[in-house]
């Protein structure tokens, strides 16, 4: 029996020593009491400290505006057209159309040529059962010079010359004492405007009036007659 229990006695001996004790665990690491904690505040050396982009930069200064196009102009403008004359007692102010194309020599001087179309009655002298409703219309062709005031901005004034008629049943305004009216007469005239010139280097806005003397519009019988016609309009050009 003693011999039972000292064997016994080795065996847990040797159990415990085989078993790490948790004592046995390796310390937490201490920092010494004179360790210091450097925090840079500058990004190392080659680094920017910017976040990296895939935007374009923006240019330090923004680019030039495209010049103005200058070259092969079309203007297009719509109205009225008014008499001045003994006309104005036959015919009523009339809606006026207006087309020119014409080339710049230079930014201030354009030669072109133009054709226009109205619509009026002689409903101020005849009875609606009486009155006729006929076109007006006419060519020509002359110069304009430019002043040009800003980038945006420009005056002209134009010199124009070229024929005009009425197109009426034969001897319709000659009953009422106009008949050089049916045929091409000659007229000649002047016009004053502003342009507006836009974003898009080929477009610009208009707005104009005139006054020309339509020979072929003088009253024949009584006093004499100035056959003055003016014209007020807005409309486009394009310069190709």
């Amino acid at each position: 029996m003693r011999t039972t229990g000292v064997a016994g006695l080795a065996l847990l001996g040797a159990i415990t020593l085989t078993v790490p004790a948790a004592a046995d665990e390796p310390p937490a690491p201490t920092l010494a009491p004179d360790a210091q904690v450097t925090i840079a505040t500058t990004p190392p050396e080659g680094k920017t400290g910017e976040v990296d982009s895939t935007l374009p930069t923006a240019p330090a200064e923004a680019p030039p505006p495209r010049p103005r196009k200058k070259g092969l102009v079309l203007e297009s403008t719509m109205g009225a057209l008014g008499f001045i004359g003994q006309f104005r007692h036959l015919a009523p102010t009339g809606y006026w159309m207006h087309m020119q194309l014409g080339y710049e020599l230079f930014n201030w001087l354009m030669v072109f040529g133009e054709g226009e179309l109205a619509f009026t009655t002689t409903g101020v002298s005849q009875d609606p059962s009486h009155e006729i409703a006929f076109p007006i219309y006419g060519f020509g062709g002359g110069l304009r010079v430019t002043i040009h005031v800003t980038d945006r901005f420009a005056f002209f004034l134009q010199g124009d010359g070229g024929a005009l008629t009425a197109y009426v049943p034969q001897e319709s305004l000659a009953f009422l004492g106009f008949p050089n009216a049916e045929n091409l007469n000659a007229q000649v005239g002047g016009r004053l405007g502003l342009e507006w010139y836009q974003l898009d280097r080929h477009l610009a806005l208009t707005a104009q009036g005139g006054v020309r003397d339509a020979f072929g519009f003088a009253k024949t019988v009584g006093a004499s007659d100035l056959p003055l016609m003016w014209d007020a309009s807005a409309g486009l050009r394009y310069t190709f």
